[in-house]
This record gives C-alpha cells, structure tokens and sequence, in this order.
C-alpha cells in the first residue's frame, strides 16, 4: 500500500549508503524525492564493507533486498586472530544463539561495497527514488521557507536538503559558517579486493579459501591485518591499518605499493606475506583515515539543510558502524520528517538531529577501542585472557531498531526542542 503523501519535498545530496537510505525511507513515508549524485556513472569500484545486525534490520524493511545480500556476502560463523607473527591468539565464535538473534534483529552483512551499492541503488529506483547523476554541488542556499541547491548552474529547490555527500561534504559550510577541511586520523589502510584463485594454489593461503569463506586478523603493536574471504572462498580481500601522517590534502586515495605493505609487515607471519604478494598490483589502495569526532550541530541556522551520515560523523574502520549509522540517519530523518507534517520540517530535522547525536558519539568510540585494543595489545597477558581481545558485539549497538526508536522518542525530543527555545526566548 503506497504511504498517505505528505506534500513534503526532499533534495538529498550524495548515492552512498546514507543517501540513498535516507531516499528509500523518505519514499517509504510519503515525501517527495530527488536524489543528485555527482558521479556521472555508477562504478563498480570498492571492496569490503561491513553493515552490523541494526543495519540488516533496516535492509529486511526492502523487500527482496535481504535474500540479495545474503547470495554475495561473507557466510562463516567465527574470526580467527593471530599474533603478528602467526602464533594463534583467539578463535571467536558467534554466539550460539546468533540465528535467533538475526531473527529477532537482522542479519549482519560483510562483502563487495560496489555489489551491495549495486542491490540498494536498484532498490532505491525499484521503489521510484529519481536520481540525477553528474549533478556536483555548487552552491547550498535556504531560507525560512526553503531550500535548495545550485547544480551545474540549475537551481534546484525543496522544503529540505538532506546532504550525505561524505567526509568532503561542501555543506558543512552551510550548516557551521566555516569550512571544515577533512583532517587526518594518523592511521592509514591498504586495502584490496581480488580472485582467490591463485591462493587456493599455495599451501599458506590455501586454508583461507579452499574450504568457504573464513575471517582471520594478524595484530601487532600500531598494525592490524584483516583477511575475509567470500562467495564459497572464491574472493579474497584484505585490509591492514597502519599508522600514517601523509597529508590528505595531497593524498587521500592513491594506488598502494606491494613493496610498501611488504617493509611495513616486515617479520610478519607467512601467511600475511603470501596474501600480500599475491594480491595484483592495480587492486590495492592506499587510503587515507579521515576522522573527527561528530560536528557541533548537523543542522543550517534556518533549519532546512541537515548533514547525514559521513558528512556529520565520520567514523573509524575498527567500529564496523560507519555505514550502519549512516543508514539509521537515513531512516530517522525520513520518520522525523513524517512525524512533523510540512509545516514544522524545521522542527522535525532539529529532532534527527538530537535523536542521533549521543548515540552516534558513543558509537564512534568504539572504533577508539577496538583499535586501542589490538595495535596495544599485551600479548603476554592475552595468553592468560584470551577473549580480551575478541571483537566487541554491544546489544545496544547492534540490537538498534532505528524505526520504533525514532516513533518513541520523537514526541518527547520536540517537546524538548519547543522548551528550549521557550528558555532562549525568554532570556532575550
């Protein structure tokens, strides 16, 4: 059944994953929609990406989508961590009841960030999102009773603008007054995604790929090495975090060099050796860390331009919830926007605002303390107490229902939001 219009248009401003959520649940919830993407084509570019169980909850409301996912990503039910130098430090395996779980939640997904874009974005148009690609932002402008934007010199306008434009996002000179350039985190990560061929073939990687997909971790002090293998063992991708202070301005993704990661892993495990040797030259990636804690405010002084997603939060690769958060932005906007009718869009973006702030914050932390936790490894110590090194799994995180908790607390957020500009009204 098609949702009650709500008369509200919405410009949104980026086709990742927080753009294009933001754009199926606004469709989902009556409003209008037009997606502007500045990409002119739609590349198969990427490797993996994660999405925990809040986020799989999210992809089970799209009919279809989940059965999808399910066909092209990561089936293994443990991650296996080594010391740096390949002797054996924890098997973690998922919890016993981790179907019950995905039942009562959803499923967590790890594979091919190009392939799962592919199956959102199909879903996006399936469902009558329009998208405009090529469509690269010139100006943001607003006032008390619109917003819009400038696109290759046509004016585009709206009761809203939604910008999940990524960490170089140019709307947050919009929102803050300033411009915020992108810093760097310190840290640094080769990645790559590549054919498990040729490794099925050498007896060191052979174990990684030959019998279904595996996750295994190599960690040592400052560096941490990820290998997932997918699609029955058939696709191998890796990811190691390093640090690194290169200037992001200049670099902020750029091919990798085999001879770089091989110095950088020097003593390392075999294992880690072969699979960076094997890995084809033009599929690594040298990527640079962006991080910050969330902005002071997601929100444009007239209230009609909200950031969403990396543009407000980016977040460290070891939370494992950039693109899960980005997506809980994306629903709670759209069920914000549907809470508030038209004549209050204001009010509803200043509540998606407060609904997601401290719960984006502690989540950003933990990408804090997964890091800490394994490139500070004791490892001494780790013998005694394995699990302390295990992978976080939070209920709170990953047990998230991003749709009942937005309709709980919308009410209680804007009466919050009325008072406070009571109080300011008042001390004027």
């Amino acid at each position: 059944m098609a949702p009650e219009p709500s008369g509200i248009k919405v410009i949104i401003i980026g086709a990742g994953f927080a753009g294009l959520t933001a754009a199926i649940e606004c469709i989902a919830h009556g409003h209008e929609v037009l997606l502007l993407e500045a990409f002119s084509e739609l590349k198969p570019l990427g490797d993996i990406i994660s999405f925990g169980h809040n986020a799989g909850r999210i992809f089970r409301r799209w009919p279809g989508v989940e059965e999808q996912l399910t066909a092209i990503c990561q089936n293994t039910d443990r991650l296996t961590l080594y010391k740096w130098d390949g002797e054996l430090l924890f098997d973690q395996i998922w919890e016993l009841d981790e179907k019950e779980f995905e039942k009562n939640n959803g499923k967590k997904f790890n594979g091919h960030r190009a392939e799962i874009h592919k199956i959102v974005w199909d879903h996006a148009k399936s469902v009558g999102v329009e998208i405009k690609l090529g469509m690269k932002v010139e100006e943001y402008f607003e006032s008390d009773r619109e917003a819009g934007v400038v696109c290759n010199g046509e004016r585009f306008v709206a009761d809203v603008v939604l910008a999940a434009d990524g960490v170089r996002s140019t709307a947050r000179l919009a929102v803050l007054g300033y411009e915020d350039k992108p810093k760097s985190s310190g840290y640094a990560v080769w990645r790559t995604w590549f054919s498990s061929e040729e490794l099925a073939k050498n007896p060191l990687t052979a174990p990684l790929v030959v019998n279904g997909d595996t996750h295994t971790g190599f960690l040592g002090p400052d560096i941490h090495f990820l290998a997932a293998s997918t699609k029955g063992g058939k696709e191998m991708s890796w990811v190691c975090t390093h640090i690194d202070e290169a200037d992001i301005e200049e670099s902020w993704s750029t091919p990798g060099k085999i001879e770089d990661v091989i110095k950088t892993l020097d003593g390392w495990s075999p294992v880690v050796h072969a699979l960076v040797k094997a890995t084809p030259p033009d599929r690594l990636v040298d990527w640079k860390l962006v991080y910050r804690d969330a902005l002071p405010k997601w929100v444009s002084p007239r209230r009609r331009i909200a950031l969403l997603g990396d543009s407000a939060h980016p977040f460290l690769p070891t939370s494992i919830q950039g693109a899960s958060q980005a997506m809980e932005d994306g629903v709670t906007v759209a069920i914000c926007l549907e809470l508030s009718g038209k004549s209050n869009v204001q009010e509803a973006l200043l509540a998606y605002e407060r609904i997601r702030y401290d719960r984006v914050r502690a989540a950003q932390q933990t990408g804090f303390t997964t890091r800490d936790k394994w490139h500070k490894a004791d490892f001494e110590a780790i013998k005694a107490n394995p699990e302390a090194i295990k992978l976080p799994r939070e209920g709170w995180l990953l047990a998230h229902d991003a749709v009942t908790h937005a309709y709980e607390v919308y009410p209680k957020t804007v009466a919050s939001i009325r008072r406070d500009f009571k109080e300011v009204k008042a001390s004027l």
